[in-house]
Parts: structure tokens; sequence; C-alpha cells
């Protein structure tokens, strides 16, 4: 009888699980939807007057270089200035936006990236970049330590404990794991990625 009463809740949920599958797909997503996607401004604050920002109408050096139109307004409260961009090209949409951010190729990508350039150019006078970490060797080593014996003990023994070496330590280079590719890759798309 359990075995009746467990499939059949197992058939129900799977079931419902496919409805709301074949539900979702007549759906689009919110962005596939909205025909102004692409006319939509990106724009950070930066902490400065806007005579600053851009001077005689010239976009900073970032967006300069980009085929974006870009704009500067007067932040709300006197706290410095809101600098929008957009790209000129066509936006993908549907599948096609996810194949183009994955690959990179992304036009908003560009924009994100030049905009955050931007404000780090203006604020700081430099772009801040994340600094790499180093590569460790993870795991155990090879070698162990042997602890030491005093010869007044009467049952001496010698125990060995195997100690975390680092990769510094032992000059060795490790090739770069999975995970040490998907965290470059991440940082490497990161600029171009989230919100402004």
């Amino acid at each position: 009888m359990k075995r009746v009463v467990f499939g059949a809740a197992t058939l129900l949920a799977t079931g419902a699980a496919v409805a709301r599958w074949l539900a979702s797909r007549g759906r689009a997503p919110a962005a596939v939807r909205d025909p102004r996607e692409s006319l939509r401004w990106l724009g950070v604050t930066i902490n400065l007057p806007r005579e600053e920002v851009m001077p005689d109408g010239a976009p900073p050096q970032p967006l300069a270089r980009l085929d974006a139109e870009v704009r500067a307004e007067r932040a709300p409260g006197d706290r410095g200035t809101e600098l929008y961009a957009r790209p000129r090209r066509a936006v993908p949409t549907g599948p096609m936006a996810v194949l183009a951010r994955l690959r990179g190729t992304d036009p908003r990508q560009e924009v994100r990236k030049a905009l955050r350039d931007a404000k780090s150019i203006l604020e700081t006078g430099e772009v801040l970049r994340p600094e790499p970490e180093s590569v460790r060797v993870h795991g155990r080593a090879s070698a162990v330590r042997k602890a030491k014996t005093t010869p007044t003990a009467p049952k001496a023994r010698t125990e060995s404990v195997a100690q975390p070496v680092r990769a510094e330590q032992t000059g060795e280079r490790r090739q770069p794991g999975l995970r040490d590719r998907v965290l470059t890759l991440a940082a490497r798309r990161a600029p171009g990625e989230g919100r402004l």
C-alpha cells in the first residue's frame, strides 16, 4: 500500500512540474517582451561636478572610444553628477541575448565596463582592479613531517602527521583547476555585468 501511495505522489509531483514547465514556455522573459530594452540608459553617479566629468561636453576617455550615446546630469541633492550611456548598436534579445552575454559580445557589457572605468578614473585617477590571489597547493603534502622521539621515553614511537604545504614553500607550480578557471572567467566578466 505504501508503494502505491508513494508512486501516486511521485506521479502527481512530476505532472505538476511538467505542467508548470509547459506553461512557462508560452511566456517570454520581461527583457524580451520590452521593446524599449535597447533604448534603456545605463548610469553611474560620480562624486564630481558636471564640468569635471564632461569638460566641453566631451565624454570621459573609456566612453569616448565606444560607439555609445553619453549624457551627464546633476545628481539629486548636490551629490555629484549622474553619467548615463547606452549603446548605439542593436541590443540582442531573447536567446541571442543570453549567448551574447556568455560570449562577452553584448554591447551593454562594454558600456557597463566603460562606465565603471570612467567612474574609477575620475574619482581615483586610475582603474581599480582586484588583486589576483596567489595560487596555492590545496590538500596535503606528499612529504610528511615526523614527530621527534625522546630517548628517555620507555616506549617512544614515531608518528607521521600530514601537514599542508603551500606552493611557495615547495617551489612547485600547479596547473589551475576547474574552480580556478571558473573564478578567473567570472572576474574577467564581472565588470560588464550587474547593476551599476
